[in-house]
């Protein structure tokens, strides 16, 4: 009898522990991968990632969560079509290669019920290294038009690209330096 009651309530506490987690869709119209980088110290290059995906889980009330988005590296869009075409091949991106990058994140640090960082790792180039992101702002709220619970916020972090095996233009000046940053807005299922 006392085995089954034990059995009963460790069910019970996974089902409720279960229950306070909730799953979200990344909302690809809604979420942009990008990176910004000094041109020379006189201008700032952007670009981003126009085709992505993941999904997104958050317990609110346990402070945890985990964070998966991959990005189609062959989608990177400057606005410039040489330069797209040029951070594809194998000086930058190598896309025909490496087609894709992937963020997943699964230490979440939060203020109240705000998310403040997420840490995790970004494999590149099928190199996987530490990235720690920065909330710049974050926020559920209950969307008027998909009648579900959205979350999402701006993330961002400053990375060492010479970790991922893109030195393109080290030489001449160019920094090593990139901050990426994740706008991301994801819906609850």
């Amino acid at each position: 009898m006392k085995k089954t009651l034990i059995a009963a309530l460790t069910l019970a506490a996974a089902s409720f522990a279960q229950a306070q987690s909730a799953s979200y869709a990344i909302d690809p119209t809604h979420t942009f991968v990008t990176y910004e980088i000094s041109h020379f110290g006189t201008s700032t290059n952007r670009g981003r990632f126009d085709k992505k995906e993941g999904t997104v889980t958050l317990d609110k009330a346990a402070k945890t969560g985990k964070v998966e988005i991959t990005f189609d590296i062959a989608s990177v869009n400057t606005g410039v079509g040489p330069m797209d075409a040029h951070l594809k091949g194998d000086d930058f991106f190598a896309a025909a290669k490496f087609p894709t990058a992937k963020f997943v994140g699964d230490k979440f640090v939060f203020n109240g019920d705000k998310v403040t960082e997420v840490s995790g790792q970004l494999t590149l180039k099928d190199k996987t290294h530490p990235v720690t992101l920065k909330a710049t702002q974050f926020n559920c709220y209950q969307n008027p038009m998909f009648k579900r619970e959205v979350c999402g916020g701006d993330f961002e972090a400053t990375i060492d690209r010479t970790q991922w095996g893109i030195d393109y233009g080290l030489a001449w000046g160019f920094p090593k330096n990139v901050k990426l940053v994740i706008q991301v807005e994801a819906v609850r299922q």
